[in-house]
């Protein structure tokens, strides 16, 4: 519980109480528990909001309640790769470009069209939006151990983020991925969608860390985690909604 409460003061906002001891290996692995948790508090937010509000005005609470609950923290990310990435920098042009606390024009762009993507998504999801809302902040979070597990951290041993890759990940470190997976299957074909949609998007994802930096950083984490959100959004309203 210790671990899981870590993870979640980690990756959120949410009032946990006084900080848990430092282990990352364990903040790590738990992940998509805390991304279950976190689902969980937007979806029965949405129920309540469902009750008021139409689901399109429901959506954009959702996305606020999102953001909210994670302080902006993998949004900010998310518009440090977009600066940092686009165009045809070198690597430690894009690496000082990310450190920047300052965002650019990029990463404005991004985070918008990122959170239109999630509201109108989302506002399109009817049947099974409940549990859509539950595993998908999980699958996003479990997004991160796959880029750690795959790729280096791209700004080595100075980087804040280095004591995150100083213990290798296991396919055991995997084991809380699998609640989502299992879940997905309740809702059908749209399930098995939902997970080829999550493979394509990390592994993209990962090929462009690779090609552009040759590892990984914090930010790029955060990003995955927003951009699989969204694409898993798209996922489950495909063909009119569940």
């Amino acid at each position: 519980m210790n671990r899981l409460i870590a993870s979640l003061q980690f990756i959120s906002a949410l009032p946990l109480g006084k900080p848990r001891p430092f282990d990352p290996k364990g903040i790590i692995v738990h992940f998509p528990v805390a991304g279950l948790v976190i689902g969980l508090i937007v979806a029965l937010f949405d129920q309540l909001a469902g009750i008021v509000w139409p689901p399109a005005v429901a959506a954009v609470l959702d996305v606020g309640l999102l953001a909210l609950m994670t302080g902006a923290f993998h949004l900010d990310g998310l518009a440090d790769m977009a600066d940092g990435l686009y165009g045809h920098g070198d690597r430690e042009r894009s690496l000082a470009i990310m450190k920047d606390s300052r965002v650019g024009a990029m990463g404005l762009v991004a985070v918008a069209l990122l959170l239109l993507t999630k509201t109108v998504a989302l506002g399109n999801v009817h049947q099974g939006r409940f549990l859509a809302l539950v595993i998908i902040p999980a699958y996003a979070r479990g997004a991160m151990i796959v880029g750690m597990r795959f790729l280096p951290y791209a700004r080595g041993e100075e980087g804040t983020g280095s004591a995150f890759f100083e213990t290798p990940i296991a396919l055991t470190d995997f084991r809380y991925l699998l609640i989502p997976v299992i879940l997905s299957l309740f809702l059908g074909w749209r399930g098995i969608v939902l997970n080829l949609f999550f493979a394509a998007v990390v592994a993209g994802l990962l090929g462009l860390y690779r090609r552009k930096l040759g590892g990984i950083t914090g930010d790029l984490l955060g990003a995955m985690t927003e951009i699989s959100e969204a694409a898993l959004l798209l996922a489950v309203c495909m063909g009119g909604g569940l």
